[in-house]
């Protein structure tokens, strides 16, 4: 009997402790608890959003996104078999042993969601998790994630910039990442802990990814391909060490093409030299030499101190105050008219001319025409240039300045003023976005948002650009191989001593910078080529590379002759 009692008490004792404890799952905190017992098994998968692309003027796609998928491990299944599962994943996608063994053997959270490679072709990542379980392996699965691809391959790579595993590390990409990035969403469901799969009609939970916003640019592709194309042969031809081209829309300020030699493989980046990866456009600053000079014309002609025919003696040497200054040609006394010499390129006489100038008026026009700022393309890392302060220049630098050195810009910067004389005074702001985007930095670019600002007259512009086209005379001129064809072309050459760590180490910086049809002009073409190491200048090395681009867009573009004629100014008295 007493044993009969001893049995009842323990087995009330044994009921009341399993009742007080379902009261406890079930009035006391059952939310809690039911999460508890869904976390056991539950299973967080991100959902990546597809970037956006990045466009040509024309909608073709620059940089898109193509399938691919992300590998991961499930380390409940796969921490017991981590080393042989590694091998297989290391050999057959080329990651690293270790780091695939630390995601298969899983971290302290107890995780079932690992990564262990990230955007691999689908082909491959299907294949290899089809061997593994060949091989009786379980717990590796394959998600959807998008692919950055650059169907054009080196074509804009340097503006357009590159993507690493997870984020952007270069150009545009970085630049206006949150407009492409879009928002990754996210899947929460049930799985089996002994076999890894989803269990139907269980609770799970999805947020949608967003995808990034496309980014569409001025480039015209086709033309950003043959501009790259023209610029190669030319760095390679004369043993350069790189080169840059841009092509303008006179009218619009819009960037229809901005090349840098050497370039890269925006699908390889890991290929290519450190220093290719950026624009050197944009990003390196250097002195302009004579293409200068026709800023300082036009700017002498508006202030009303210098006329085209005016008459100026020109010796062989000009004594100034810390050095004497010499043409690159040898020469006695010479006279020229100031068509004459941005024809001939003299800065001896473009020193005379700019004699009715103080520094401080120079620096004036100089800083409306664009220089000493940067223009806001949207590319980082991009150069103001050096424009000393009117206030600040002494009378030597102003000298230099007036003819191309002593200063320096980037090509964006240096294009945009050329074209400001080609647009009839007015500065129209350069674009490489089409419409409006916004930086990273919460800065706003691009066509809508372009300024125009009138630095010249009219009367002045015009007045330099008949001077220009006297350049590319096959008799008057420093540049006939810069013509094209049937057309009248206004231009002029530079050539200015390299200056690299602070001095100037020998080399020379080579440009021609134009428009075209003079009279009445569409586009701007500004051409540079760093340290040729075959003798020449602007006129012989980016006069032909100019023309042959000029050329292809005026034809791409359907823009004929307009039919002037072309300028009688005299070049001498």
């Amino acid at each position: 009997m007493l044993r009969l009692r001893i049995g009842f008490v323990l087995i009330a004792m044994v009921l009341s402790f399993f009742g007080a404890r379902l009261v406890q799952l079930q009035g006391v905190d059952p939310g809690s608890y039911a999460r508890m017992a869904a976390a056991e098994g539950a299973v967080r998968v991100p959902l990546v959003a597809e970037r956006g692309d990045i466009l040509d003027r024309n909608g073709v796609a620059l940089a898109d996104s193509i399938k691919g998928k992300v590998v991961f491990a499930d380390p409940s299944l796969t921490a017991e078999q981590a080393p042989e599962i590694a091998r297989i994943l290391s050999d057959r996608l080329s990651i690293d042993y270790f780091k695939t063994l630390t995601a298969l053997r899983g971290r302290k959270d107890g995780s079932r969601y690992e990564y262990v490679a990230r955007r691999v072709p689908s082909t491959l990542a299907t294949d290899t998790v089809a061997a593994l379980e060949e091989a009786g392996f379980k717990g590796i699965g394959l998600d959807d994630d998008p692919i950055r691809d650059y169907p054009a391959g080196d074509v804009a790579a340097n503006l357009l910039g590159y993507m690493g595993t997870d984020e952007p590390l270069g150009g545009f990409e970085r630049t206006f990442d949150q407009q492409l990035a879009g928002t990754d969403g996210e899947a929460t469901w049930q799985s089996s802990s002994s076999k890894g799969v989803r269990i139907p009609l269980r609770e799970s939970t999805l947020k949608e990814p967003r995808n990034g916003t496309p980014l569409r640019t001025t480039i015209d592709r086709d033309l950003q391909w043959f501009t790259q194309k023209v610029l190669a042969e030319a760095v390679q031809q004369y043993r350069a060490e790189s080169g840059a081209a841009i092509v303008m829309d006179t009218r619009t300020g819009e960037v229809l093409a901005l090349a840098d030699v050497p370039t890269f493989d925006a699908n390889n980046p890991t290929a290519a030299d450190e220093e290719d990866l950026g624009s050197r456009a944009l990003n390196d600053a250097y002195e302009p030499g004579s293409v200068e000079k026709v800023l300082t014309a036009a700017s002498l002609i508006d202030a009303g101190k210098a006329f085209p025919r005016q008459k100026f003696k020109v010796p062989g040497i000009l004594a100034r105050q810390d050095r004497p200054i010499g043409d690159w040609f040898d020469h006695g006394l010479i006279r020229l008219t100031l068509a004459g010499i941005i024809a001939k390129s003299s800065n001896i006489g473009t020193v005379l001319a700019a004699d009715a100038f103080s520094p401080v008026q120079l620096v004036d026009y100089l800083q409306r025409f664009g220089l000493g700022e940067k223009t806001d393309l949207g590319v980082r890392g991009e150069t103001p240039g050096i424009l000393t302060p009117g206030e600040a220049m002494t009378s030597q630098t102003k000298d230099r300045v007036a003819f191309g050195q002593s200063l320096s810009v980037n090509v964006a910067q240096m294009a945009a003023a050329v074209n400001t004389i080609a647009n009839g005074g007015v500065r129209v702001s350069p674009s490489l976005i089409s419409g409006t985007a916004v930086t990273d930095d919460g800065v706003t670019v691009g066509t809508d948002v372009a300024t125009r600002t009138r630095v010249v007259s009219k009367q002045a512009a015009r007045a330099t650009a008949k001077m220009m086209e006297k350049v590319v005379d096959p008799e008057d001129g420093v540049a006939p191989g810069a013509q094209v064809p049937g057309y009248l072309v206004a231009g002029k050459t530079g050539t200015a001593q390299r200056v690299v760590d602070g001095v100037y180490d020998g080399t020379t910086t080579v440009s021609f910078g134009g428009f075209a049809p003079a009279d009445d002009a569409r586009f701007t073409v500004y051409v540079v080529v760093h340290a040729p190491r075959v003798d020449g200048g602007g006129g012989s090395i980016t006069g032909p590379v100019f023309s042959r681009i000029m050329g292809y867009v005026l034809g791409r573009y359907g823009v004929g002759p307009s039919g002037g004629t072309p300028s009688r100014l005299p070049v001498e008295w």
